[in-house]
């Protein structure tokens, strides 16, 4: 006999599925990846199963290799499953869709548009005329907490301000969901937390759902209602930790002692998944040596 299955085999999975709703917004059924290399195929994601109900903030966590960028490009629909699907709203998709809004960690403001007309930006592509797209921009300038900067360019705000351009953009057009990948990793850790605390009033005022993919646990347990750790590479969900605190949420919360065993519990899972990561790498580094 060989060794167990990791924890994310179909009765997991299905029981993670039911759990999340009953009608979820988002459906990922046995997503799959694998990438042709010069050393053959590797598999960066197996199996991944979760679903997202209408007005969640779920997060995917899990140690650098996991494949947690690889399963936001599927679903928004950058890449391509090598198997499994993705379903919104009832419909399976593939490719890019305008119910999916997205958010990366690169910056992404184009530096010769004032703010305004940087939000506006994806209503001018579909075609919405000059005057109702700047007065819906205007709406998200506001919704972000940039009233007053909507004739700056982008050299003239911060990093946090720029990137909460960045989501305010990818609002604009109301899609269903909203994914973000790593969108505070070049911010520091008070910008975060209070760009947390935003991006938390602006989903309780749309009723916005959100998948979140972060290797920052702080963040994962600020933000989120559920946590969905994977597993180092093959990504798999590990675990899924149910985050009961109350809502809203703002970033004083992060020194209560249920943040504080919460961040523990998902570190504890994490670090095991490193580990293993590191073991993996250095024994492949001491074969690559060898050759």
């Amino acid at each position: 006999m060989g060794p167990p299955r990791p924890p994310n085999d179909a009765t997991v999975a299905t029981a993670a599925i039911a759990g999340a709703a009953a009608c979820p917004l988002l459906l990922v059924e046995a997503l799959g990846k694998a990438f042709e290399t010069a050393e053959g195929v590797v598999t960066a994601v197996d199996g991944v199963s979760f679903a997202v109900a209408k007005g969640e903030i779920v997060s995917l966590i899990g140690p650098s290799g996991c494949g947690k960028s690889t399963v936001f490009n599927i679903i928004g629909g950058l890449t391509p499953a090598s198997e499994g699907r993705v379903v919104i709203d009832g419909e399976s998709v593939a490719g890019p869709h305008a119910a999916i809004g997205m958010v990366f960690q690169e910056e992404s403001t184009l530096p010769w548009r004032t703010v305004v007309e940087n939000i506006a930006f994806p209503l001018e592509i579909a075609g919405m005329r000059r005057g109702e797209r700047l007065e819906t921009a205007m709406e998200f300038v506001r919704l972000v907490g940039l009233a007053g900067f909507e004739r700056r360019y982008p050299a003239e705000l911060s990093g946090g301000m720029r990137q909460r351009v960045s989501i305010a953009r990818a609002l604009a057009f109301r899609p269903k969901i909203l994914l973000m990948d790593e969108p505070f990793a070049s911010l520091d850790e008070q910008t975060r937390l209070l760009l947390g605390d935003k991006v938390l009033e602006i989903q309780q005022d749309l009723a916005q759902t959100i998948l979140l993919i972060t290797h920052n646990i702080t963040e994962a347990v600020q933000l989120s209602d559920r946590i969905l750790v994977m597993s180092y590479r093959p990504g798999r969900i590990k675990r899924t930790v149910e985050i009961a605190l109350p809502r809203p949420r703002t970033s004083e919360i992060v020194s209560s002692d249920a943040f504080g065993r919460y961040v523990a519990e998902v570190w504890g899972d994490l670090r095991e998944e490193a580990s293993r990561g590191m073991r993996q790498d250095e024994r492949h580094a001491r074969e690559e040596a060898r050759r």
